[in-house]
């Protein structure tokens, strides 16, 4: 029995506003979005586009689309809205940079085709505390995921932004620290000098590779974390493609069983 492919959505473009230096927020509506879960925030979906960075409506038999992943920082179901950010940044490799360069320029109106929403790794909720980490690409998510937990929550939120000017107001709760760095500083390093609280923490980590490597060695192996208490995942990593990096996670994580 064959297996039917996913049909990609076809949204358009209602606001895009660059609220820091380096971050573009785009919210796009359809009336795909309406199945959307109401739960989807802080999940993935895919842009598509051509070999040349073009969008495209549809899929075309024979030929594999380019895939971006970004994360729906936050959902409009009445409105059937999804709103998107995107690191805004230049690059010389036109591959790397197709959803990017969409995102600088893309206006009112403008039309795109997406698939998904992906899977959602939840959060355990009954931790005693929590510790979240993100550079700019995992911030998204991470606002999103921020929103979902106990109003009592304690803990950590290490975030590293481009320019002190893109700090951004996030929701956390009261007992939980925001501690902004910029880049250049190392989310590791910052990570490890926080004060280690009382209790089983629930880790949440979106970076880059290298970093992702360096905070899975420091929370699994040096503080001991169990494996069901942590979501760590890389976003990017510098000089690759999306696909050489997917090629590269899956190595990762077949080597470290992670």
């Amino acid at each position: 029995m064959s297996r039917k492919k996913p049909t990609p959505k076809r949204v358009t473009v209602v606001s895009s506003e660059q609220i820091s230096p380096n971050m573009q927020r785009i919210r796009l509506k359809g009336e795909a979005l309406s199945v959307f879960p109401e739960d989807c925030e802080g999940s993935y979906i895919k842009f598509l586009f051509d070999s040349e960075g073009n969008t495209i409506e549809a899929m075309v038999e024979g030929q594999r689309p380019v895939m971006r992943t970004y994360t729906i920082r936050r959902f409009f179901a009445d409105e059937s809205i999804i709103e998107v950010d995107f690191v805004r940044h230049i690059t010389h490799d036109l591959q790397c940079g197709f959803a990017a360069r969409w995102a600088d320029s893309a206006k009112i109106g403008d039309e795109i085709s997406i698939m998904g929403p992906g899977p959602i790794a939840d959060i355990n909720l009954e931790a005693d505390w929590f510790f979240m980490v993100a550079d700019m690409t995992g911030l998204p998510a991470l606002s999103a995921k921020a929103r979902t937990l106990p109003s009592d929550a304690k803990g950590y939120a290490v975030i590293q932004v481009l320019k002190t000017d893109d700090i951004q107001s996030i929701e956390l709760p009261s007992n939980m620290q925001a501690v902004w760095i910029h880049a250049g500083d190392s989310l590791y390093e910052h990570a490890q000098a926080q004060t280690w609280l009382d209790g089983t923490p629930f880790v949440w980590v979106a970076s880059d590779f290298d970093s992702m490597r360096e905070l899975r060695q420091y929370f699994r192996n040096d503080k001991a974390v169990d494996k069901q208490d942590i979501y760590i995942s890389s976003y990017w990593k510098q000089g690759v493609s999306e696909d050489g990096h997917k090629a590269i996670k899956k190595q990762d994580a077949e080597e470290s069983g992670f």
